[in-house]
């Protein structure tokens, strides 16, 4: 894409004032609808037709990312409900979901709050960092501040690998590393992860910016500087999803959606730090990554899923979070090259949206839609669909065009 619109303001007044009206909708629906008033807390599972299951599991990533969720919406909606939802979902946390005895966060809790599965998968330790601090920005509790901090030095201590550098993936509770490490069955059983090393990058650049310690910066630079060698395939532009601890890679898939959202969020990282040498470098690595998503872009302007390498079989289907991360990568590769055509795929992804994924009739998006567009039967709210991706999606456009 080399064009250059001379007038991009009526695209990017579209997409403001979509994408505002989409921020109420999505916040009131969690705000509505997921509230536990028996057990307290949120809501661990809403299907599909919307039905609430009051005694499914609640995982820490769920609580989290509606954590980061209302905190970071409150600067731009001002609603004072989303700041006692934040602060309910940072009490929640810190009752039934930090280990006070080990240091660590339950991946997830019974309905009544106590303990189910006590491992501690450092993916779920970094959205719990990622959550507070957004929580400390509205709040100034400190302590939401010093868990971010402890927590950051559990996984420092734990996780890093000193030998040949990266995260290992998944702990007992007691701090021993687990032989099965997987976030989900899908997933390759591998030591080191693309997916966590990009979260626990973002929740480390989320702390740096209510916690500037050097050693910190340190662990930021130090996880740019992985990704970049390993995490990021430099012929394809394609991001290398699974390693082992000396770095020899699995190949599985190819993921859509964590290309365009690495696109943009290591960028956001770099600047977070102001390194720039490294604002620089994942510029560079924005447009590639952009680039290779791309190639899993429909004629509808919705990005299919993933590609399975071996057999190079797309698995055809649009689910929601890679269309909210579309949203932002397309936003961020205009601000780098202001050619509007990102705008305008911006603009045509957000239709895609607003026709097949949003429930007009009771809130919040679908799953996703398979490749007849018949609607995934999937959660509506539960252990992976959160607020996180689609707020988010709303949240950083608005403040990256609010001038």
């Amino acid at each position: 894409m080399n064009r250059s619109d001379p007038d991009p303001l009526p695209l990017i007044e579209t997409l403001r004032t979509q994408l505002k009206s989409e921020l109420d909708s999505i916040l009131h629906y969690w705000s509505t609808e997921t509230i536990d008033t028996t057990f307290g807390g949120f809501f661990g599972e809403i299907n599909y037709a919307n039905e609430k299951n009051p005694k499914a599991e609640k995982g820490s990533v769920l609580n989290a990312r509606i954590l980061w969720s209302f905190s970071a919406a409150y600067p731009i909606t001002q609603n004072e409900n989303h700041k006692l939802l934040a602060k309910r979902a940072f009490d929640y946390l810190v009752h039934h979901f930090y280990d006070h005895e080990n240091g660590g966060i339950f991946w997830s809790i019974y309905h009544d709050g106590t303990p189910k599965d006590t491992k501690n998968q450092i993916y779920a330790l970094a959205f719990t960092i990622y959550g507070l601090a957004e929580y400390y920005k509205i709040s100034a509790d400190n302590s939401a501040l010093t868990l971010a901090i402890a927590l950051y030095h559990k996984i420092q201590l734990h996780s890093l690998d000193v030998m040949y550098n990266g995260y290992f993936e998944a702990f007992t509770q007691d701090w021993k590393l687990l032989d099965d490490l997987r976030l989900s069955e899908k997933d390759a059983n591998e030591k080191k992860t693309m997916n966590t090393h990009l979260h626990i990058v973002e929740a480390y650049a989320n702390l740096y910016t209510i916690w500037p310690d050097q050693n910190l910066k340190a662990a930021i630079t130090n996880l740019l500087e992985l990704i970049d060698c390993h995490f990021i395939n430099k012929v394809n532009g394609h991001l290398r999803l699974f390693f082992d601890e000396n770095w020899n890679e699995n190949q599985d898939v190819i993921s859509y959606g964590h290309d365009i959202e690495a696109a943009w969020l290591l960028l956001w990282c770099a600047e977070r730090i102001e390194d720039q040498h490294w604002i620089l470098k994942y510029q560079e690595n924005a447009i590639l990554l952009t680039n290779a998503a791309a190639r899993g872009l429909d004629e509808d302007g919705g990005l299919w899923y993933e590609l399975e390498i071996q057999t190079q079989k797309r698995i055809e289907e649009k689910h929601w979070w890679p269309q909210a991360e579309w949203l932002i990568g397309m936003v961020n590769a205009y601000q780098i090259t202001r050619d509007t055509a990102y705008l305008e795929l911006a603009e045509k992804n957000l239709e895609f949206i607003q026709k097949h994924l949003i429930d007009d009739k009771q809130g919040e998006w679908f799953w996703g839609i398979d490749k007849n567009y018949e609607k995934i039967e999937k959660d509506k709210a539960g252990f992976w669909k959160c607020p996180y991706h689609n707020s988010r999606a709303c949240i950083e456009i608005l403040n990256r065009l609010s001038s």
